[in-house]
C-alpha cells in the first residue's frame, strides 16, 4: 500500500494525554494522522515521536469556534483528501466546585470544549465523509464515565459528558444510510497529566477523600486503534474501560 493509499485519521486533543497515545498508536497502525490542538509545540512533539513523522498533520485551532474548526478540516482534506476516521477526544475537566460557585465562565469554558467543539468536528467530519469515495467512515467520540455517574462537584463536566452521549446517539442514527458509524468510548482513570492528583486522593460522594487506581494510557490507545479497524458494517456505540479496581461501579 502505498503511502497516498493509507487511511487519515484525525485526532483532536492530539498534544498530550489520551489523544497523543492514540495519535502514536494510529500512526504505528498504519495511519496518516491529522494531529489537531491549540497549540502547536505539543503537537509538533507528538509528532516527533510517532514513528512515521512524515505521516502526521499538525494543525491548530480553537475547536470552540465553528470557523476555527471548518478551516481546520479544510487543512486536513487538502492535504489527504479524505478522512476515514476521527477521534473526537478534545476536552476541559474545569475544576471541581459546588453547584453554588460554578460560575457561567467556567461553565460555559468547559461546554465550549467538550460539547460544541465535538459537535463541530463531528459535523465537519461528516460532511467530508458525505462526499468521499469510497463514501463513509467512522466517528468516536470521547466520553466518560462521568456520562453515567458523576463525581462530586463537577457539574459542568459531567452535564457535557452527559450530552456528548446524546450527541453519540444522535450521530449513529443518521449515520446509518451513509455509511458512517459512530461510537463513544467512555474512559475510567488511564494515567494521563489529568489524572495525576488520583492516587493521591480524589474526593468520593460520601465526602471521603481517597486514592484512586490508575492504567496505563496504552491500553487506551490499543482499545481505540481496535475500534478504528472495525469494518464499516461493524459499530462499537459504546464501550467503556477501566481500571480495574477503581470506585465506578457502585460510586455514591
Amino acid at each position: 500500500m502505498t503511502q497516498s493509499e493509507l487511511p487519515v485519521a484525525v485526532i483532536t486533543g492530539a498534544g498530550s494525554g489520551i489523544g497523543r497515545a492514540v495519535a502514536l498508536a494510529l500512526i504505528a497502525a498504519g495511519y496518516r494522522c491529522a494531529l489537531i490542538g491549540r497549540r502547536k509545540a505539543p503537537l509538533a512533539e507528538t509528532a516527533a515521536h510517532s514513528a512515521d513523522p512524515d505521516r502526521a498533520l499538525i494543525v491548530t485551532a480553537d475547536l470552540s469556534q465553528s470557523d476555527a474548526v471548518r478551516e481546520a478540516f479544510a487543512q486536513i482534506v487538502a492535504r489527504f483528501g479524505r478522512i476515514d476516521f476521527l477521534f473526537n477526544n478534545a476536552g476541559a475537566f474545569g475544576g471541581q466546585a459546588r453547584v453554588e460557585d460554578t460560575t457561567p465562565d467556567s461553565w460555559d469554558a468547559v461546554i465550549a470544549i467538550n460539547l460544541n467543539g465535538a459537535f463541530y468536528c463531528a459535523r465537519e467530519a461528516w460532511r467530508q465523509m458525505l462526499v468521499q469515495t469510497p463514501k463513509g467512515g467512522r466517528i468516536l467520540n470521547n466520553g466518560s464515565i462521568s456520562a453515567y455517574v458523576p463525581r462530586p462537584q463537577t457539574i459542568s463536566y459531567a452535564a457535557s459528558k452527559h450530552a456528548v452521549t446524546g450527541l453519540t446517539k444522535a450521530l449513529a442514527l443518521e449515520g446509518r444510510e451513509h455509511g458512517i458509524a459512530v461510537g463513544q468510548i467512555d474512559i475510567g482513570n488511564a494515567a494521563t497529566p489529568m489524572t495525576a492528583e488520583m492516587p493521591k486522593g480524589m474526593l468520593q460522594a460520601d465526602g471521603s477523600i481517597r486514592p484512586e487506581p490508575v492504567m496505563d494510557v496504552a491500553h487506551v490507545a490499543e482499545a481505540i486503534v481496535m475500534i478504528a479497524r472495525q469494518p464499516l458494517t461493524v459499530n462499537t456505540l459504546f464501550t467503556t474501560i477501566m481500571a480495574t479496581a477503581m470506585p465506578y461501579v457502585g460510586r455514591g
